[in-house]
């Protein structure tokens, strides 16, 4: 059971964090341009962080 949530977590947390980078990628090349996306970019990047800390917290960690 460890080892799907790992499997599925990864997973998760891959999926959403090429979803998140290649918004931002996208409204920093588009119209808005790299001073427009900037605070998209430190907002995802922030909350990625959190995301990465729940799985590692939730699915590495040993209690």
């Amino acid at each position: 059971m460890k080892n799907i949530r790992k499997i599925t977590g990864l997973v998760g947390l891959g999926l959403l964090f090429t979803f998140i980078l290649g918004l931002a990628h996208s409204i920093s090349t588009g119209f808005a341009g790299f001073w427009g996306g900037l605070p998209f970019l430190v907002i995802a990047i922030s909350v990625l962080s959190m995301v990465a800390y729940d799985y590692w917290d939730e699915c590495i960690r040993k209690r």
